[in-house]
This record gives C-alpha cells, sequence and structure tokens, in this order.
C-alpha cells in the first residue's frame, strides 16, 4: 500500500503545479456546467409542476362548474311549469293557490340566482342569435317592431355568463 502511495505523489510531483493548476481549472468548469444543466432542469421541472398544479385547479373548477350547470339544466322545466302555472292562474280566483305557486317560484328562483342563474330578457329587445331561438316570425304591428322579439315561447336562460339555454321567440317580420 505504500509503495502505491509513494507511485501517486510522484505522479502528481512529476505532473508539476501548472498541470495541477490546469486540471484544477478543469475540474470547476465541469462542475460548473454541471450546476447550471441541474439548475436548468430544477427550472423547467418547477414550471412543468407549476403548469400540471394550475391546468387541474382549472379542471376541478370545471367539472363542479359543469355538475352544477347540468343540475341546473334539470331544474329549468320545473321553472317552466311554474311560470305556466302563474299565468293560468292569473284568471283564476284562487288567490290561494296563486300566492303558493308565487312562493315556489320565487324561492326556486331566488335560490338559483344565487348559483349564477341569469334569466335571458328578451320581449320587446332586438333579436340576437346570441341569446334568441326564432321558432316563429309574423308580420310585426309596426315598422318599428321589424326584427324585434314580439312574444317570448320559452324563456332562456345563462348561468355565469354562459349560455344554458336559449330563448325561444317570435320575432316580428
Amino acid at each position: 500500500m505504500a509503495e502505491n502511495e509513494i507511485k501517486k505523489k510522484k505522479e502528481t510531483n512529476s505532473k508539476g503545479p501548472s498541470q495541477e493548476l490546469k486540471d484544477a481549472r478543469k475540474k470547476i468548469q465541469e462542475l460548473s456546467e454541471k450546476v447550471e444543466a441541474d439548475k436548468a432542469d430544477y427550472l423547467r421541472l418547477m414550471a412543468e409542476f407549476e403548469t400540471y398544479r394550475r391546468r387541474s385547479a382549472e379542471e376541478r373548477l370545471s367539472l363542479v362548474s359543469t355538475a352544477s350547470a347540468d343540475t341546473i339544466k334539470g331544474l329549468l322545466p320545473v321553472l317552466d311549469d311554474c311560470e305556466r302555472a302563474l299565468q293560468v292562474l292569473e284568471s283564476s280566483s284562487d288567490e290561494a293557490a296563486r300566492e303558493g305557486t308565487a312562493l315556489i317560484y320565487n324561492k326556486l328562483m331566488g335560490y338559483l340566482k344565487t348559483r349564477g342563474l341569469e334569466v335571458i330578457e328578451a320581449k320587446g329587445k332586438e333579436f340576437d342569435i346570441d341569446f334568441h331561438e326564432a321558432v316563429a316570425q309574423i308580420p310585426s304591428p309596426s315598422p318599428e317592431q321589424k326584427g324585434t322579439v314580439l312574444d317570448v315561447v320559452q324563456t332562456g336562460y345563462m348561468l355565469s355568463g354562459k349560455i344554458l339555454r336559449y330563448a325561444k321567440v317570435v320575432v316580428g317580420a
């Protein structure tokens, strides 16, 4: 063992101090390059993780909003039935039935509005294909009403700014 150590010392001494300095500088350069490469890999990995975290959070929010949209969309026929019942009960002499139906409708509508549901106002407005679906076109009573919504067949709704159901309307021609 002592012989090996002596040989190593001789080899080291034979290289000389300038060779040792060159080797040390080369080693430092290699280590610096490795550190830079590892740093770049680390930064890339952190950026990918941040992207993954943001995307998964967006997907969770999308899933929740989609689920609530499906639930609310399923309740729209109930709202339609309440509106029809209120229209029928307007001419009825049964005050209790009218008040009860109005109470149910208002509670349901109030709850759905807190969840982001908005009614698309259509009657008397200019026909807009982004919000309305024309189911009929009739001659307008006056030239000013041409292209406007004369009647609403089925109320349209938006949920958090997105169309949930288009308003089905009658347009003046």
